[in-house]
């Protein structure tokens, strides 16, 4: 949720922003499309029709005639100057008298609209000398538009207004923008946050609920798998150890040596099925799996390599004060490490071990068998040691597997006591 709002706060201020220019522009747009209008009225409908013959040519009398009648008609509203130009660059007419008669350059755009018709606009620049007599300090925007004297010239008819004027109408028709985009904005983040609220408090009580089974699932896998384990121990094993036992006693009787070597035989079949059902046992579940007994636990684990005539090692260091969870993880690797190790890579020695240095927890097994190139010629072995690696992963360990041909493999895996 801190997420989601923290995001959807981003995101309000960006599209806000953003908005906020692209409207700004439009606003900006809108106003100077009302002075260029505005310009356009003034110019076709009050000077054009009013302008005397004679005014190009700087006549007084024409002059005097044209200021008497239109001048109150053309400085409404935010208009606050007039200037009338010839092709030439001449003023000839003006409300600040002072200009009328003067001849200053026009720029390139002005002499386009002069020339071709149409209008356009710009903030005027007031170190030029023609704006010599503005006020400093107030910014002006100018709109000038073509116009015909009555002498078929034509002339350049220009408006002149407030930039604070043109700046507060296009704050007014931004605003209208602004309540429209923050409300929407806001409505979307006051639907989405309790929405949001709702789908995140569902998905918390689905995973803890998926959580909840699969913990579930677990302990009934594992109790099972004590199940299974105490029940061959206290039946069949101990029948088996007992029938073993007896024929070892049997086998002394000395009158018979065919009869005492049979029952040698049977006695020694008996105690490698004994070993190879403990080793299962210690495989589906081993008797202590807890620091202070997982040396014992691997001991148990190699024995049947140990029986069947491999050089077994097993060194564990100090691993006092080891969660259950990570003697558990290391015991899972070395098991599925020795198991490959006897099944697939023919192996004459086994070496095990697990040191501890600080919180990091180190598992090498190492044997010297056939071994394999890994990336090329896949060994079987590998597949399961595979498997682990999102187990070792997920408990924050790194797991390592080292081959060759013919010398043999390695398996090494790090993690952190926690």
């Amino acid at each position: 949720m801190a997420q989601f709002l923290a995001v959807g706060f981003l995101t309000l201020v960006l599209i806000f922003l953003g908005t906020g220019i692209l409207s700004g522009r439009a606003a900006s747009s809108e106003a100077l499309s009302q002075a260029r209008a505005t310009t356009e009225v003034l110019s076709r409908s009050v000077a054009e029709p009013a302008i005397p013959r004679g005014l190009v040519s700087g006549d007084a009398g024409a002059l005097d005639r044209f200021d008497r009648t239109v001048l109150d008609r053309l400085l409404v509203g935010d208009v606050i100057r007039i200037k009338i130009w010839a092709a030439d660059g001449t003023i000839v007419y003006s409300d600040e008298t002072r200009l009328i008669g003067q001849r200053f350059e026009l720029g390139d755009d002005e002499l386009e609209i002069l020339q071709k018709g149409g209008s356009d606009a710009g903030v005027s620049d007031l170190s030029q000398p023609e704006n010599r007599y503005e006020k400093s300090g107030f910014g002006l925007v100018e709109v000038y538009t073509q116009i015909w004297s009555p002498e078929g010239q034509p002339l350049l008819f220009e408006a002149y207004y407030s930039a604070e004027e043109i700046n507060a109408r296009s704050a007014s028709v931004f605003k209208p923008f602004r309540r429209i985009t923050l409300g929407g904005l806001a409505v979307l983040v006051g639907v989405a946050t309790p929405m949001l609220w709702v789908l995140t408090r569902r998905l918390t009580r689905a995973a803890a609920e998926r959580e909840r089974l699969l913990q579930t699932a677990v302990d009934a896998s594992d109790a099972e798998r004590r199940r299974i384990a105490r029940d061959l121990h206290d039946g069949v094993v101990q029948d088996l150890a007992g029938t073993a036992f007896s024929v070892s006693a049997l086998a002394r009787d000395e009158h018979d040596p065919r009869r005492r070597q049979s029952l040698d035989r049977a006695a020694t079949s008996l105690r490698d099925g004994l070993r190879s059902l403990r080793s299962l046992l210690v495989e589906i579940h081993p008797p202590d799996l807890r620091a202070e007994g997982l040396e014992s636990a691997l001991d148990d684990l190699v024995a049947p390599a140990a029986g069947a005539g491999v050089r077994v090692s097993v060194e564990v260091g100090s691993v006092q004060g080891m969660p259950d969870a990570t003697v558990a993880l290391v015991w899972r690797v070395a098991q599925e490490a020795v198991r490959n190790a006897l099944r697939h890579a023919r192996a004459t020695a086994v070496e095990v071990r697990v040191s501890r240095s600080g919180e990091l927890i180190s598992l090498e097994v190492r044997d010297d068998g056939i071994g394999f190139k890994p990336g090329q010629q896949e060994d079987p072995s590998s597949f399961g040691l595979r498997g682990l690696e999102s187990l070792v992963t997920d408990h924050g360990g790194h797991l390592e597997v080292r081959s060759l041909p013919g010398h043999g493999t390695t398996v090494r895996m790090e993690v952190r006591a926690r």
